[in-house]
């Protein structure tokens, strides 16, 4: 007996043109959004006055090396380039760990109070930020804690946004493995580092990019805290290139151009866990 062909699936022609509306649409809006970091490279091999031309370029300059120079004897980029890595890269680490942990215990762990703890969490999103600036400066005075870099990484490393992305990533992990992992010996904290943690990583990803990206561009924070040049993060140190009388716009586009590199590294090396992150529980079943 023969199995039965299955006839080929026809779209419908209506059907067929909406696609391609959509995905020239899509398209149209990719060039649209990759028109800022065009102009922002070429801008960032003319000098300042070439800018200013009428019409201004639209072709890359010689003027790069130059530049650089210039924006590594104004401002040491290259320290503060560092300088903004490490304090991202602690941070981030430190925060999405935190974030990790008490996700899972405000999805795993049955105690009095859970769903105030739960509602406290949410009420802290609605806190404008400016709102926190006075007592945290105060209490980073208060302990001798200006113009240091756990000033600027400490006090924001339990992000409510990261615990309960997390926390929804845990929901959903079945209570039966646990029971065994525990059965097994394992203690609670290798349980969750080689049971559940594994298991999340599309919400862990896409929790690093998030907090990698908030710290990377932070800027009112670090200038209140940061009083010496050596210590300045990118954001802070680009700032000083507007003057009152005189912008380095050339000098701030390459320093913004050299400063957008980690993240679309990171966005690489996360961009698939970002993604399933992203739509981890869109989908159930």
């Amino acid at each position: 007996m023969t199995a039965l062909q299955q006839a080929p699936v026809r779209i419908h022609p209506a059907r067929r043109a909406g696609r391609y509306l959509v995905r020239l649409l899509l398209a149209a809006g990719a060039v649209v959004s990759l028109v800022p970091f065009l102009w922002m490279a070429i801008a960032a091999t003319h000098s300042t006055s070439e800018l200013f031309h009428s019409p201004p370029p639209f072709l890359p300059g010689g003027r790069l090396l130059d530049n650089l120079a210039r924006l590594q004897d104004t401002i040491g980029f290259g320290r503060v380039l560092l300088n903004s890595v490490g304090i991202a890269v602690v941070h981030t680490a430190l925060s999405s760990l935190i974030s990790a942990m008490c996700g899972y215990g405000l999805a795993k762990y049955r105690f009095r109070g859970r769903g105030l703890l739960l509602g406290a969490v949410l009420a802290t999103m609605m806190i404008p930020f400016q709102v926190l600036l006075v007592p945290l400066f105060q209490m980073m005075a208060s302990v001798g804690w200006i113009d240091s870099y756990q000033a600027v990484i400490l006090p924001f490393l339990a992000n409510s946004f990261g615990i309960l992305l997390m926390r929804q990533g845990f929901v959903d992990f079945p209570d039966e493995l646990l029971e065994s992992a525990r059965i097994d010996g394992s203690g609670e904290l290798r349980t969750f580092y080689r049971v559940v943690l594994p298991c999340v990583r599309p919400q862990l990803g896409a929790l690093v990019i998030f907090t990698f990206m908030a710290q990377w561009n932070s800027f009112i924070w670090p200038l209140l805290m940061l009083n010496s040049e050596e210590k300045y993060t990118v954001p802070v140190a680009l700032n000083t290139l507007t003057g009152l009388t005189r912008v380095d716009y050339s000098g701030l586009m390459l320093g913004s151009l050299l400063a957008t590199l980690p993240l679309m590294l990171l966005f690489l090396l996360f961009q698939r866990q970002f993604v399933a992150g992203l739509l981890g529980g869109a989908v159930k079943g």
